[in-house]
């Protein structure tokens, strides 16, 4: 029996997190206009896949270091409930109780941070969660990021350090994304699937003969 690996951001939600997140930000009047669209800035670079996400991450927790996690947890849980759970894709719940009914394993696979990802996958009832986590000493961010960050090839390892310990082959599983980002594991599984596509992606799936989907609001 095989497994279902799912993207988080605008395949299983049908909006992207991190955009969210910095626009409620913005709200709350914690960060400037100017640094609201330099974040933006970094979303739309990401979509195109011309984002170095490992460098940008590291400077942006490296400036995390010495808060309180249990701070990013609680204002995370709100935002949450707010902003992300009602934007969960239906026909994503489709997809994943047809993958539970048929016995198969479910994993969020995201580079999003468990804040946001744990929870939704509570809501979703997946088996397992595998995302980007940082470094937390005594209850406090150290600055840094625990190896590999699950992005680009760092998806692939968590993926396959998961289906080890579960006793899944790779070749038996499903992955469904939005984003070019994703390549390395889409190649990697047995089922890739493609879903809301960027145009990068869109080609790749064409020539390569993979599924695609649209999951909308309607």
């Amino acid at each position: 029996m095989g497994a279902a690996f799912f993207d988080m951001d605008r395949t299983v939600l049908l909006v992207d997190s991190g955009e969210r997140w910095v626009k409620f930000r913005r709200r709350r009047k914690e960060i400037s206009r100017w640094q609201m669209l330099r974040a933006l800035g970094w979303v739309v670079r990401y979509r195109l896949a011309l984002l170095d996400l490992e460098s940008l991450a590291q400077k942006l927790v490296g400036d995390m270091r010495g808060k309180a996690e249990a701070d990013i947890r609680e204002k995370c849980r709100g935002f949450y409930h707010t902003e992300i759970e009602p934007m969960i894709a239906p026909a994503a719940r489709l997809a994943i109780s047809e993958h539970r009914q048929q016995g198969e394993r479910l994993v969020l696979l995201t580079s999003s941070t468990p804040w946001i990802a744990e929870l939704l996958g509570n809501t979703l009832s997946f088996d397992d969660v595998l995302c980007s986590r940082l470094e937390v000493e005594g209850g406090k961010f150290t600055g840094q990021i625990e190896r590999p960050l699950c992005f680009g090839p760092g998806k692939v390892t968590h993926a396959e350090r998961w289906a080890r310990a579960a006793g899944i082959a790779l070749a038996d599983c499903a992955f469904y994304t939005d984003s070019y980002n994703d390549l390395p594991m889409l190649e990697r599984v047995g089922r890739p699937i493609v879903v809301n596509p960027d145009d990068k992606l869109r080609r790749r799936a064409i020539k390569q003969g993979w599924p695609i989907r649209t999951w909308t609001a309607s």
